[in-house]
């Protein structure tokens, strides 16, 4: 067996691109649980790099930092809990997809504006011609954003 590599916070937060405070921040939630040496300094290990990774994954998805707390509490749980993760993950995976909707309608509107604005500057729309004008031409019914 290998001696597992030991990370000051300074290390560490090198490492996963995270400020010390932003771990501190993690393990005061208890999202980290960081080892502490015999003079009381924390430090990290290889699984707790793992787990960071995980736990940002979640919260990639728009895990709020509650719903990683309840995650973490029902993982600690064991099997049994199995359904309530699953039941989470699922809510946050509707959350997620309806923000990307919301996401895709949005660049939507950005990518005609875009258009709209290069249309002006290379003068094949008329220059007194508004957004809800051009969007109406393009057979877009959204007013100006």
């Amino acid at each position: 067996m290998t001696a597992k590599e030991h990370y000051r916070i300074g290390q560490f937060s090198e490492l996963t691109h995270l400020t010390p405070s932003t771990l501190r921040y993690y393990e005061q939630e208890e999202l980290l649980v960081p080892k502490r040496d015999k003079a009381g300094q924390r430090y990290y290990t290889d699984d707790d790099l793992s787990w960071l990774e995980f736990v940002l994954h979640l919260k990639g998805t728009g895990m709020t930092i509650p719903q990683l707390k309840e995650y973490i509490q029902l993982r600690a749980q064991g099997d049994a809990t199995i359904p309530q993760r699953l039941a989470l993950l699922k809510e946050v995976q509707t959350s997620a997809e309806e923000k990307l909707l919301e996401l895709k309608s949005s660049m939507k509107v950005l990518g005609q504006k875009i258009d709209w604005y290069q249309a002006k500057q290379d003068h094949s729309i008329a220059d007194d011609e508004t957004f809800a004008a051009y969007l109406k031409q393009i057979g877009e019914t959204k007013n100006d954003k």
